[in-house]
């Protein structure tokens, strides 16, 4: 789907409406009871839906993004678009240049499509390490994952301790359909990356992301030369 070919019902609307309700009392008693918390912002639409949701309610929640160096040209101006439309300044984290740099000089600048175990050491240089300096200090984190997005996602909680980080994790999208996240981001007139226009569902780093074919699964443009059991970058595995 594209955002441009939804089709807005009153009985979509409706859960919606309900839906965002339950999601601020959530981030409510996030900000409330697990101070400092911060937002994980992979600026997808889903994280725009909860970037929108705690910047109008101007919650005490850190919002911050990874910048892997190899991000689509679309997403570093969504950047731009969201500290404008917001008036606010993004915290942005960024992989050790030494790491990516002896990762390159062993494994080549595109060593990642070489195995699995190559791609995923890609991603624990660019996304996983940045992510913990990004976590540490924090009582809780909060993602814009979805339950319906991933064969890797199909059990997700709403609230999960997360082991490896040694905090609480937040889900608060984990319910919410592709229709109900294009259906806010209409209603309310967020920002959302360009490629979403170009079947581009799911958005990660610009030579690991390809659009989709109609009838595909949301997740298949990533790492699409991968079987979809090992479809995740190391963020959110448990353990």
């Amino acid at each position: 789907m594209t955002p441009n070919l939804l089709r807005i019902t009153p009985e979509l609307s409706a859960s919606v409406a309900t839906k965002t309700a339950e999601v601020q009392q959530l981030l409510a008693r996030i900000a409330h009871e697990f101070a400092p918390a911060t937002f994980a912002n992979s600026l997808g639409a889903e994280d725009m839906v909860l970037t929108d949701l705690i910047l109008k309610s101007k919650l005490p929640i850190q919002i911050f993004s990874l910048d892997t160096g190899r991000l689509p040209p679309e997403t570093y101006d969504l950047m731009g678009a969201v500290e404008k439309h917001y008036k606010t300044q993004l915290t942005v984290f960024f992989p050790r240049a030494d790491d990516v740099e002896l990762y390159v000089r062993n494994q080549g600048i595109n060593g990642f499509y070489d195995s699995v175990t190559l791609r995923k050491a890609c991603c624990a240089i660019r996304k996983v390490e940045p992510l913990k300096r990004a976590l540490a200090g924090k009582r809780a984190w909060i993602t814009g994952m979805r339950a319906e997005q991933a064969a890797t996602r199909g059990n997700l909680a709403v609230q999960e301790y997360d082991e490896g980080n040694g905090l609480e994790k937040f889900n608060p999208l984990a319910s919410w359909s592709e229709k109900e996240v294009w259906t806010y981001i209409k209603e309310n007139a967020v920002p959302y990356n360009a490629l979403h226009d170009k079947f581009y569902p799911s958005i990660g780093c610009a030579p690991c992301t390809r659009a989709i074919s109609p009838g595909e699964d949301v997740r298949a443009g990533r790492w699409w030369w991968e079987n979809p059991e090992s479809k995740e970058c190391g963020l959110h595995v448990k353990g």
